[in-house]
């Protein structure tokens, strides 16, 4: 029972699973949970982001153990922490959502210096989401530029 709980909570509640671009599908589950806390007063908007992202770590770690391979695909909490990052901040519009959901994805693919490296060299829960958080500081690093240069993708 445990063990449907954890990979229920690390596919993403199932998005993983889908047979194309789990990763894609999985970031997408950021949105109903950044909209959830994105109002909350500062001290708990980062309160549950540091939970959320202690819990991202424990549960890859987890669903890696019982699925027996080094980060699997079908993992995609990791990508919820990362655009949940790539968010911090970001206006509730849609063009600055849909920005900061590429910028999240390029970065996350692509997977530029030192990102790549921490993918390669830290294993267990907190190397599979080590990549996506740095992911999604280059994305929010990006974003943020690109709303203080447009201001009126802000809406």
């Amino acid at each position: 029972m445990m063990d449907k709980l954890i990979m229920l909570l690390a596919t993403g509640f199932g998005l993983g699973r889908l047979p194309k671009a789990p990763g894609t599908w999985g970031t997408l589950a950021a949105f109903p949970v950044h909209w959830a806390i994105m109002d909350l007063p500062l001290e708990l908007y980062a309160l549950s982001l540091a939970a959320i992202i202690g819990l991202a770590v424990l549960i890859s770690g987890m669903a890696e153990k019982i699925i027996d391979r080094p980060d699997p695909g079908m993992v995609v909490i990791d990508e919820v922490a990362g655009m949940l990052i790539a968010l911090i901040a970001v206006p509730a519009t849609p063009l600055a959502w849909l920005l900061a959901f590429v910028f999240f994805r390029f970065f996350d693919i692509l997977k530029p210096f030192p990102i790549r490296l921490i993918d390669q060299r830290c294993h267990g829960g907190l190397g599979i989401v080590m990549d996506d958080l740095l992911a999604g500081l280059y994305a929010l690093g990006c974003i943020h530029l690109l709303l203080y240069l447009f201001p009126g993708i802000a809406g």
